[in-house]
């Protein structure tokens, strides 16, 4: 089944220390192509983000943003390593013995801004990154299950299309006898109207020579096996947009055949109502993946 490019996912996860939010946006791209916004203390998670997206999806610019809303309350859950503070308040006792009067006082709160001294959470580093692992996985469930609704809209939208087109093929098809005998009168009519004498064998092949000019069967059994081929196309997902993007090549290829075959105003305006719909197609096969 066919699943657009296009996608949003917001995921929220209270946990005991905090609050993970995750947003996934993705749209129309070539290739499979992700990107992160993420705090500074889980930028080595980046690897394991890449490794879920590329088991999930197969094309797309991603965007993934993580948000942290830790729980500080207390000094237990603020998690101060009072090891550092420790270390840091001999550090300026000594300084201050250095400089004496010249020696500012110490500030409580730029101690706690020194690096390493508020620790987020008492916990392994390791759980907590595969919790927010986890929650990014749940969010890129909710957009794979987006991607797959759009996806089941755009298949409609081309079935509908490809309908269309075997309606022109066989209103075409229909008409062809009507429209050869139309052109075999009218040459006998001219044929008439200048009075000339011409050899019976050499009118039949004038006739026959302008009848395999109009033969356009060749080209309208081919769209038909096209809309087949694409109705069969949108039953699978490997590569699915790449292959359907190839079956609009071939569409609009025997629709510009059949119109530079056309004799007629009807074939013509059937060959101009044939492009239209595969470049609305065309449009909408972009976005799947």
């Amino acid at each position: 089944m066919p699943r657009s490019m296009t996608g949003f996912a917001r995921r929220e996860a209270k946990l005991p220390w905090g609050t993970v939010i995750w947003e996934i946006r993705s749209v129309n791209h070539r290739y499979l192509e992700p990107s992160f916004r993420l705090p500074e203390d889980f930028r080595e998670i980046e690897p394991g983000l890449r490794e879920l997206i590329r088991k999930a999806l197969q094309r797309g610019k991603v965007e993934a943003a993580l948000s942290i809303q830790w729980e500080q309350e207390g000094e237990a859950e603020l998690g101060i390593n009072l090891g550092r503070v420790s270390q840091l308040a001999r550090a300026a006792q000594q300084i201050t013995e250095q400089l004496g009067d010249l020696a500012a006082p110490v500030n409580t709160l730029e101690i706690l801004k020194w690096p390493g001294v508020m620790q987020k959470q008492e916990m392994d580093r390791e759980a907590l990154q595969q919790a927010v692992l986890n929650v990014f996985d749940e969010a890129l469930k909710q957009l794979v299950e987006h991607r797959a609704r759009e996806g089941a809209e755009l298949e409609q939208f081309i079935l509908q299309r490809l309908d269309a087109v075997s309606a022109q093929v066989v209103a075409v098809r229909a008409r062809l006898p009507e429209i050869l005998q139309s052109q075999r009168d009218k040459l006998q009519a001219k044929i008439a109207t200048l009075q000339v004498d011409l050899d019976p064998e050499r009118l039949e092949q004038e006739i026959a020579l302008l009848a395999q000019k109009a033969d356009v069967d060749e080209e309208l059994d081919r769209l038909d096996t096209h809309v087949i081929e694409v109705k069969r196309s949108l039953k699978q997902t490997d590569s699915l947009g790449r292959r359907l993007d190839f079956l609009m090549q071939e569409l609009n290829r025997e629709a510009n055949t059949l119109s530079s075959k056309s004799i007629v105003s009807e074939t013509t305006q059937a060959a101009v109502e044939l492009k239209v719909l595969i470049e609305q197609m065309r449009e909408q096969v972009q976005n799947i993946e």
